[in-house]
């Protein structure tokens, strides 16, 4: 599978999993950036991981 044709079938999934992140930074306060590494660290494959840290950087600037 091409990274074009991997982006495309999990882009949806990634953009979801980085507004969940998103969603608990207010209820964990300062805790919140060693949870999302955890969190991001259990992801597989690491292609995916590095969707979703993507779609946190671009969520958290609008």
């Amino acid at each position: 599978m091409s990274r074009s044709e991997f982006h495309q079938q999990h882009a949806e999934r990634a953009t979801a999993e980085a507004r969940r992140l998103l969603e608990q930074r207010q209820a964990l306060g300062a805790r919140w950036l060693g949870w999302v590494a955890t969190e991001l660290y259990q992801l597989k494959p690491p292609e995916f991981a590095a969707m979703v840290r993507r779609e946190l950087v671009r969520l958290n600037e609008t």
